[in-house]
């Protein structure tokens, strides 16, 4: 079975490519982040007509998850219970959905924006609600994994330069304390192979070059739980797919397993 996460960064400017690479990748599951439509407009109909089916949870705007699926998608929770809201309004930033032996979660962690602003509190919060959120399911016997891009680089290897980032978000200790809490729930990072270069980045900026200097960062990521990290036979970043005209931002991150 193979399973991925990408942020598309809006699946209207990223069709054509995001249904040719479905079918060139032969994934069965995908989950994806920034859809950035509503959900009445999510393009259902291509989809089914490429054989797959969707679970969404999106508004429009800039946010909008989804988990898009040919092996079966059942038991759909949109939202995390406990969710904090930032200003008033809950996003549309997680989705959970059964596909065949696999339960997954598609999330789209909130930036933080800067380290005093209250979107970062608000990003911490969030990471608490999703930890008591998926908790049961980490601890389960069934293969279960959280993925997509969760705005933290790990370590400090996962960022080009990490002097580059200093007193900015997705590199504070506050954030990597939540991407730990989160693992003492049972799950782990499953980290990917490059297929370029030493280490998998998922995600460049489309300023000053950053993608062919390769200035990159690791924040779309897979944690899985024992079952799930158990059946991982390989795992790469597809790099190609942040190449050419009209591509998203970031990269897809390909997980293959044995269930």
């Amino acid at each position: 079975m193979r399973i991925a996460t990408w942020n598309v960064n809006s699946i209207t400017a990223r069709l054509p490519r995001l249904l040719a690479w479905l079918e060139s990748s032969g994934t069965d599951v995908l989950c994806l982040q920034e859809a950035k439509i509503a959900e009445e407009g999510f393009p259902f109909d291509a989809l089914r007509e490429a054989g797959y089916e969707a679970a969404v949870h999106a508004t429009g705007r800039w946010n909008g998850v989804a988990v898009i699926s040919r092996a079966g998608i059942e038991d759909v929770v949109k939202g995390l219970p406990g969710d904090p809201g930032y200003d008033g309004s809950v996003e549309p930033r997680a989705i959970a959905a059964t596909c065949g032996p696999v339960r997954v979660w598609s999330v789209y962690v909130p930036n933080g924006r800067e380290v005093d602003h209250p979107h970062y509190a608000y990003k911490l919060q969030w990471f608490e609600a999703l930890k008591a959120t998926v908790a049961g399911d980490a601890a389960g016997s069934r293969p279960f994994a959280v993925m997509g891009d969760y705005n933290v680089a790990p370590t400090d290897d996962d960022v080009y330069d990490v002097a580059a980032f200093e007193g900015l978000t997705h590199v504070t200790p506050a954030e990597r304390a939540a991407l730990a809490s989160l693992r003492e729930a049972g799950l782990s990072d499953v980290v990917p192979r490059p297929l370029k270069y030493d280490h998998p980045y998922t995600y460049w900026d489309y300023r000053q070059l950053a993608f062919p200097k390769n200035r990159g960062m690791r924040i779309d990521l897979v944690y899985g739980n024992e079952a799930f990290a158990k059946a991982v036979t390989d795992s790469y970043v597809d790099r190609e797919e942040r190449k050419g005209k009209g591509a998203s931002d970031h990269a897809p991150v390909v997980v293959d397993l044995e269930v």
